[in-house]
């Protein structure tokens, strides 16, 4: 990788466009719209004056910015246009480019790269970026008393020492092929701000990116300016956002169709023909998945017959179907068939109910009583009452229990009063590797808090195959490793998806000239401006 400019071909295979983000690890969303109200200047049926980009996303505002632990939908896609890595991942190609590096990270030896970081680089309080920032910024990522959900993404990463005011070296413990790419997962902040006062930088957080947060408010949504001090690839093309924060489906749909805003994510699949007379809409393949997970403290849902039995009985074709009216494909393996790194699992769990009647009755399952907690995306709410058919029809008795999603983790999930979980879940806004979407679910938060079986042979086998594959410089080699990986996690089936789906975006194409619709949740503004 020799060229990171926007838009340079880093990456032969591409990327492609499967990302994404979620999980507690949350569906980013988030949605723009003026500061100012409709006005006579913006172009015809488009809404907002021509230099401002009006929006409306999925989800609520959860939770705060610092970069260290957000990992909220708002959060991710808010500080993908605040806050700059020194490597950051083109949100639409994911392929990597210098964001707050002035070149590509040099190599002095197998274990040390060193980094430069762009001449004049600015927080939005003028106060120029330096290497205590960077060290600052990765050493509170990497300090266990933090508990950043990042921490999993860098297990190569020994240390980060400042060699002057505008260079860092990184330590590694070992060779690591994906170094440059993985450096987008950890946020540049400013350490004597953060220091200050953690919990007002944690609201309303300052960084170096093209665009300055000024209000967040889970009523009014969020309102950003254009950042004056920044000199960075991507500079901010109009002068204004703000973000309509619009749960309700309808709601979005109707804010794109009056004009009010430009754009809109997760189009719902049975309004995407109509809103198409009105609007551009496109559906994007994406890593974006529903999964199952269950709590493997909790008998019998500790037995891995009983979990793969609620997979098998699981008809999911007639879930994308009905559901999704076709805008999914079932899993085949962790990764969607189209990534790049796609290896079919050995374990696939196509529908048949007799096997599923098999394996409750060999766990000694029978009269299965299951309460199944679920979030209240409008997608997964339409998913629940066929999930509940399916497993009724096996003898499982099924009660639903539907909620948002923050309150679903936190009243019933990581306290362990939960069965069984089914939720969205989109890691891929934070990297595209196999590596990088394996670990969010399977090395650390999740298998220790969530589906709490990380203390089995099996989980362990899968943190040693995949530090196994980071260790490994041959590409074959590594994938092999991964291979086995995936298989154990399709057998286990502690946490595994149901299916992949498409995402669905509305924009008014003459509006925003250089939109382009993401595979990840959430909507990007970067080089984006107003007709």
């Amino acid at each position: 990788m020799t060229d990171l400019r926007p838009g340079g071909d880093t990456s032969r295979r591409d990327f492609l466009r499967y990302t994404g983000l979620l999980g507690a690890a949350a569906t980013i969303s988030a949605g723009l719209t003026a500061c100012g109200g409709p006005s006579s200047t913006g172009s015809g049926g488009s809404g907002g004056a021509k230099d401002t980009i009006q929006a409306a996303l999925a989800y609520a505002l959860s939770g705060g910015f610092d970069p260290m632990t957000a990992s909220s939908a708002v959060a991710v896609a808010a500080n993908l246009h605040v806050l700059e890595p020194l490597v950051d991942l083109d949100p639409v190609t994911r392929q990597p480019f210098n964001a707050l590096a002035k070149a590509a990270p040099a190599k002095v030896d197998d274990t040390t790269y060193r980094v430069a970081l762009r001449d004049g680089a600015k927080f939005h309080d003028g106060s120029a970026v330096t290497a205590d920032d960077v060290v600052f910024s990765f050493e509170r990522v990497l300090d266990p008393k933090n508990a950043s959900l990042f921490v999993q993404f860098l297990p190569f990463l020994d240390a980060v020492e400042k060699v002057d005011a505008s260079t860092v070296d990184f330590k590694l413990k070992y060779p690591f092929a994906l170094f440059a790419g993985r450096l987008s997962v950890v946020r540049i902040v400013p350490k004597k701000i953060v220091q200050a006062d953690q919990k007002k930088f944690d609201a309303l957080p300052v960084g170096s990116g093209p665009f300055r947060l000024t209000a967040a408010n889970a009523g009014d949504g969020l309102s950003f300016v254009r950042a004056g001090t920044y000199n960075g690839p991507r500079p901010a093309k109009v002068a204004k956002m703000r973000w309509l924060l619009l749960a309700d489906p309808s709601a979005r749909v109707t804010a794109l169709q009056s004009g009010r805003v430009q754009a809109i994510e997760a189009v719902p699949y049975l309004n995407a023909s109509a809103l198409a007379k009105a609007a551009a809409v496109q559906s994007v393949q994406s890593f974006g998945l529903l999964f199952l997970m269950f709590n493997c403290k909790a008998k019998p849902f500790d037995d891995v017959r009983v979990r793969q039995a609620l997979h098998y009985a699981l008809d999911t074709d007639k879930l994308i179907k009905t559901a999704l009216l076709g805008n999914a494909v079932a899993a085949t393996s962790f990764l969607p068939a189209g990534h790049p790194e796609y290896i079919k699992a050995a374990t696939v769990y196509g529908y048949d109910p007799g096997k599923a009647k098999k394996l409750l009755s060999e766990a000694g399952a029978k009269d299965l009583r299951v309460e199944l907690v679920t979030t209240d995306t409008d997608f997964v709410k339409d998913c629940a009452p066929l999930i509940k058919q399916s497993w009724d029809a096996v003898g499982v008795s099924t009660t639903l229990n539907v909620g948002q999603s923050g309150g679903q983790y936190a009243n019933r999930v990581d306290n362990g009063k939960y069965q069984v979980m089914a939720a969205p879940g989109d890691p891929s806004v934070f990297g595209n590797d196999t590596d990088l979407l394996m670990r969010w679910f399977y090395v650390g938060t999740w298998p220790e808090h969530r589906s709490f079986n990380s203390g089995t042979a099996e989980a362990k086998k899968v943190v040693s195959l995949l530090d196994g594959a980071a260790r490994e410089a041959d590409a074959a080699a590594r994938k092999e490793l991964w291979r086995q990986a995936i298989d154990v996690v399709a057998e286990q089936a502690a946490l595994y998806p149901i299916f992949h789906r498409k995402l669905g975006t509305g924009w008014k194409r003459e509006a925003l000239p250089g939109f382009r619709p993401m595979s990840t949740t959430g909507l990007s503004f970067l080089d984006v401006g107003r007709g």
